[in-house]
């Protein structure tokens, strides 16, 4: 395509379902920046990150939920082009949900096709993913030709769901439009004007401030739950930048415009599904090595194979179907991992872009190596923000050491106190010696508490009650995370 760099954008209303996540705030920014009149956000949710930015820039946010009709009605009448990134279940928790996955993803997206049909809306993108074609078997520089993965055998519900949703989100191209002239309640057609649809399947996404995949795999490492790596060395999978996906959905939004010239009518883009990617595979765990390391967090050395994290996989997501009721709980935390994350991480899988620039002209603007430094900028500063720690088996061996010396010096004989007693007389001959140890490191606990509270006042103020409560409980092992920023 031969356009102008605002063409579609300016003086025009959009709408983006999962305005207020990550990629959705990033992409009306973008178009308010290109000079859209209106741009809306709507989302479930009532706030997020980036909220104020959204609101200070111009942007409208409106809560609702894709599952009810008349909120997306709300949301989508008069707009001129909808994209729809709202949806349920991509990772996590989530994927065990599976009615609210479906709700979303399926009953969701009907709503918006209906919507759009109904409003005289003209153009939809909606975002889809690789799990449509992909389901854990190999694809080396797969295209736009390979077949859905048959519906059956997803091991998600995510996948399965995105899939039955993009087709039909490309079944209804070129759908005739009907619309409402003012307030009037007789449905007429739109004078032969249609609605143009498009599907963006992009790879994993990151960047500065990306909620799902990142915090999830920073917060394991900074634990020391990341103890191996999934699959050979020579896996390979695709990741894409957040500006790099943004820049495809708005060239995807002008590749279904009807009114280019030497186009027939006929967007270019109009039913085609399309990769986007920062066009570089690489093994996941190759990828994430320099975040990690920049935090002072450890890559897995240990390998795992595919069949053996398949069972883990399955053990875990046997557990939290178990635990269903209360997958939505803040106190209950993400499975380690499960079946659909295994072959995303094991199993080789990464696509061309090429149809993406011959038709839109998609080319990644922001080279891998940018990306990452951007990416690893923002974690630097929101770990020197945050509160610091050690690994969940220093916790073990603190809270677990200083609670068994408590029951083997002052409780009675019940239970696995004489055990616990059995243990700590072995290593400490006597039970004065037990008390006199247990009472010093009591103290010791107490005093270091006290000093990393007033210490973090001074260099963490913002986190000075979270300094305080985890040196209590883990002394030294705390202390020394606290000493290390103070002295930098």
């Amino acid at each position: 395509m031969h356009l102008t760099e605002n063409e579609g954008i300016e003086n025009n209303n959009f709408a983006v379902t999962g305005g207020l996540g990550f990629v959705g705030s990033a992409l009306c920014l973008e178009l308010m920046r290109r000079g859209a009149r209106q741009v809306r956000a709507f989302d479930v949710r009532p706030t997020s990150p980036w909220s104020h930015q959204l609101t200070s820039r111009g942007v409208h946010c409106i809560r609702g939920d894709l599952t009810r009709k008349s909120d997306v009605e709300k949301a989508l009448r008069g707009v001129d082009c909808v994209f729809h990134l709202a949806s349920f279940g991509m990772s996590g928790k989530e994927m065990i949900r599976f009615g609210r996955v479906d709700e979303v993803n399926i009953n969701g997206t009907c709503h918006v096709l209906e919507a759009c049909i109904e409003f005289g809306i003209k153009r939809l993108v909606y975002v889809s993913t690789y799990n449509v074609v992909f389901g854990g078997k190999q694809i080396v520089n797969g295209n736009e030709s390979l077949p859905y993965f048959p519906t059956d055998d997803h091991v998600d519900s995510y996948g399965r769901s995105k899939s039955i949703a993009e087709q039909l989100v490309l079944k209804y191209n070129g759908r005739p439009l009907n619309f409402y002239p003012g307030r009037m309640r007789v449905l007429r057609k739109n004078n032969g004007k249609r609605l143009y649809t498009c599907a963006i399947r992009p790879a994993a996404i990151y960047g500065p401030g990306e909620e799902r995949h990142m915090p999830r795999i920073v917060s394991y490492a900074k634990l020391g739950l990341m103890p191996f790596r999934i699959g050979d060395a020579n896996v390979k999978t695709d990741w894409v930048y957040v500006d790099n996906l943004v820049l495809a959905l708005i060239l995807a939004s002008m590749g279904l415009l009807d009114d280019i010239p030497n186009s027939g009518g006929h967007p270019v883009a109009a039913g085609q599904p399309y990769f986007i990617s920062d066009g570089s595979p690489i093994n996941s765990f190759e990828f994430l090595q320099p975040l990690l390391k920049s935090l002072n967090y450890d890559m897995p050395k240990a390998s795992l194979s595919v069949p053996h994290a398949l069972i883990l996989g399955k053990i875990f997501g046997a557990i939290y179907t178990l635990l269903y009721p209360w997958l939505n709980r803040w106190w209950l935390p993400q499975p380690f991992i499960l079946p659909a994350e295994v072959y995303k991480v094991g199993v080789t899988h990464y696509f061309s872009f090429l149809k993406a620039k011959e038709e839109l002209g998609y080319v990644p603007m922001v080279t891998p190596r940018e990306g990452m430094a951007a990416t690893i900028a923002y974690w630097q500063e929101k770990k020197r923000k945050s509160l610091d720690g050690p690994t969940i088996y220093i916790w073990l061996f603190a809270v677990i050491g200083m609670s068994t010396l408590f029951c083997a010096a002052y409780l009675p004989d019940i239970g696995p106190v004489p055990l616990f007693r059995a243990i700590s007389l072995f290593f400490l001959r006597s039970m004065r010696m037990i008390r006199t140890v247990f009472l010093l490191a009591s103290a010791a606990h107490i005093g270091e508490s006290i000093y990393a509270w007033h210490l973090a006042k001074r260099v963490d103020p913002a986190n000075a009650r979270g300094w305080f409560w985890q040196t209590l409980a883990l002394g030294i092992f705390s202390l020394r995370f606290l000493l290390k920023r103070a002295g930098k």
